[in-house]
């Protein structure tokens, strides 16, 4: 993500664009079980208070996994895959390809030097809210194929599959329906992706400014595992009013899901799912920005030859 102290990048915007896709891509493949275990943990309600045959059918990040997959088989783990990879390519592209252009925007062509946290985090607030407005539509059904578990027999599945949900959307609930939970989602997105790109360029320049360390796989180990934590500390409350939203049509707006989100289960809940929301966008990170940085090492090879 550093190219250099001013910030600039050696390689082209389609560079970019492709590299970012292709590394988000395969972070997505690699990590969506424990989203799926996320997306369960959080949209599950309390138990009624006195009802003591209501325990929560999911717990904790391994033992969501596991319940899925003897209840619903190995597959339903990688459930929204193709809408999951459809997201990556849009929303993993323009926000990291974007990212470099906005922040030399931000500093101006004359500007010399560290570029500035503050110019990174506004940055990053930026490109996130633009790419997930534009892919908001496939947040939407990744979600709502994660979100369906066993059913009992003889009940239809809701939707068939990714290109049948976008289509059922559209007809039932119209075109406009494709950007549910805008709002959260742009927020959550926006916040999370300042989260990840600001503080793996703060993390990395920090580090390679220590002796001995190079731009190298340990460097963007340890700046990807910063990314995730910080990614989840700051993003996982609107997270959680994201997935809602999504996954249940029982919430009239942003607001009035945070309320009785609040209401009903407590303060706790905005960070239902904060472990393996972590193990997610903590292994998510790590893999995304090694393969992206090797991705663009390749990129530069082919652009300058």
């Amino acid at each position: 993500m550093v190219a250099d102290s001013k910030g600039k990048s050696d390689i082209s915007f389609a560079g970019t664009f492709a590299s970012s896709a292709f590394a988000a891509c395969l972070a997505e493949i690699c990590t969506i079980p424990l989203d799926t275990a996320k997306v369960r943990l959080q949209l599950q309600k309390s138990a009624v208070a006195g009802d003591g045959l209501a325990l929560p059918k999911y717990r904790g990040m391994l033992g969501t996994v596991a319940t899925i997959a003897r209840e619903e088989g190995l597959s339903a783990l990688w459930k929204g895959i193709v809408p999951g990879l459809h997201r990556q390519c849009v929303f993993g592209g323009l926000r990291i390809g974007l990212y470099e252009p906005v922040k030399n925007f931000y500093v101006g062509s004359d500007f010399v030097g560290d570029v500035p946290l503050t110019k990174k985090i506004l940055a990053a607030l930026t490109t996130g809210a633009l790419g997930i407005t534009v892919a908001n539509p496939t947040d939407l059904v990744k979600v709502r194929l994660q979100a369906e578990g066993k059913l009992p027999p003889g009940v239809p599945r809701r939707y068939s599959g990714a290109l049948n949900a976008y289509s059922t959307i559209v007809r039932q609930e119209g075109v406009g329906a494709l950007w549910t939970g805008i709002g959260p989602n742009v927020a959550r997105n926006a916040i999370i992706n300042a989260a990840e790109l600001a503080s793996y360029d703060q993390v990395k320049q920090t580090i390679l400014k220590i002796p001995g360390f190079t731009d190298n796989v340990v460097t963007h180990l340890f700046s990807g595992l910063g990314a995730g934590f910080f990614a989840v500390c700051i993003g996982s409350p609107v997270d959680v009013v994201k997935s809602r939203m999504m996954g249940d049509s029982a919430y009239k707006s942003t607001l009035d899901c945070f309320i009785k989100t609040l209401k009903n289960d407590g303060p706790l809940a905005f960070y239902k799912g904060f472990i393996p929301n972590f193990g997610r966008l903590g292994s998510w990170n790590v893999i995304m920005f090694l393969t992206l940085e090797q991705a663009k090492k390749f990129v530069r090879r082919l652009e300058s030859s």
